[in-house]
């Protein structure tokens, strides 16, 4: 008999198209979601892309009596609710933190009572902070953070505690974390809190460390989710993306066929059970070569991106994912170029409209002492 995969906050963006992949490998796909307006507009209603074979209970991950009805008769789970945003994150520190932190204890708990085959947890590269340096001696080392003296000024990069200018590598599962952020916090306590109870209890766990997942279904009219999304709602409304700082800030982008395939594979071989693995296109890219690419994509050239010169609390200057140990022990290798990948993406835009709201959320930011 197929096995019955629970995934929650399944209707989001990522877990949509999890749930596509493993109905395509034969599992049964139950989702637990709460359909919050943010991210799929009023009226808590299943979303159009949801696949009809989903079954999905509209619920609160923090609510254990519609976990307990959720997980009746499953035999993995793949946690993926949460609130999603380093920005929002930084004045909705309860929301956050409940919904992250206090939600994943819930999972957990009724996990030890209904013991699962495997756990797997989604994380986020934002735990890193800043990602791993090289000094001009070839010695690998952490950044220091960024003053906000350093930041005002217009001095974007980062540098050793003595000053030294450091080069950014690719960055392994093995960092020290450093949380730049609240939603970075609440991420980290996902992903220990499920190891920790995993090992305790013999609830073999994997955590996923996200990069910068792009592709359809992302919620174009939520100014805090990706930011690709966030450029093609400007677009797609006859205006130039905004990229902050001067836009030379590496990332790594991958696409979200890539992975929800990794997803599956993090299931499927035993040997991933108590890792963590990034999760990444293994390509780097500036902020601002990939606003060209979207505009270029959406058929939109002639709007330039605007390099705005202000920083957000909690962002980050460089980082981009080593994939060797996903690529060693998952066999995970990033199949969509993001060429590929953005024509795909903008052949989903040509049917979707969106709301506009990053203004109205860089202003709610610079309020706040958060964008300078």
């Amino acid at each position: 008999m197929a096995k019955q995969v629970l995934i929650t906050g399944g209707a989001g963006f990522i877990g949509s198209h999890l749930a596509v992949e493993l109905l395509r490998h034969g599992y049964r796909v139950r989702v637990l979601d709460r359909l919050i307006p943010q991210v799929h507009g009023p009226g808590h209603r299943r979303p159009a892309y949801l696949d009809p074979e989903v079954e999905l209970q509209v619920g609160d991950v923090r609510d254990p009596i519609a976990l307990r009805q959720a997980l009746m008769g499953v035999d993995i789970v793949y946690h993926f609710a949460a609130r999603v945003g380093v920005g929002q994150s930084m004045y909705e520190m309860a929301e956050y933190m409940s919904v992250n932190t206090q939600g994943t204890a819930v999972l957990l708990e009724q996990l030890v009572q209904r013991p699962v085959e495997r756990v797997i947890v989604a994380s986020s590269m934002s735990i890193y902070g800043e990602g791993l340096y090289r000094t001009a001696s070839g010695a690998i080392k952490p950044a220091v953070d960024r003053t906000l003296t350093q930041l005002r000024a217009g001095d974007w990069e980062v540098k050793s505690a003595d000053g030294e200018p450091l080069t950014p590598v690719a960055t392994p599962e093995w960092k020290t974390p450093s949380l730049s952020s609240v939603y970075a916090l609440s991420k980290y306590d996902q992903e220990q809190m499920c190891m920790v109870v995993g090992r305790a209890y013999g609830l073999p766990t994997v955590v996923m460390r996200f990069f910068n997942a792009y592709g359809p279904n992302q919620a174009l009219s939520n100014p805090y989710t990706g930011v690709l999304a966030i450029f093609a709602s400007r677009l797609l409304n006859g205006n130039a993306p905004l990229v902050n700082e001067d836009g030379l800030q590496h990332r790594d982008f991958v696409s979200v066929y890539d992975v929800a395939r990794a997803c599956r594979l993090a299931q499927e071989k035993p040997e991933a059970a108590y890792q963590t693995f990034n999760v990444g296109g293994g390509k780097i890219y500036t902020v601002l070569e990939v606003a060209k690419k979207v505009a270029q994509a959406l058929g939109k050239d002639r709007l330039k991106p605007e390099i705005t010169g202000k920083y957000r609390a909690g962002d980050i200057r460089h980082c981009f994912a080593d994939i060797s140990h996903a690529r060693k022990v998952l066999g995970f290798e990033p199949k969509v170029s993001l060429k590929k990948g953005l024509a795909d993406l903008a052949e989903w835009l040509s049917t979707q409209s969106a709301s506009d709201r990053v203004m109205e959320s860089r202003n709610e930011l610079a309020q706040r002492g958060l964008m300078v």
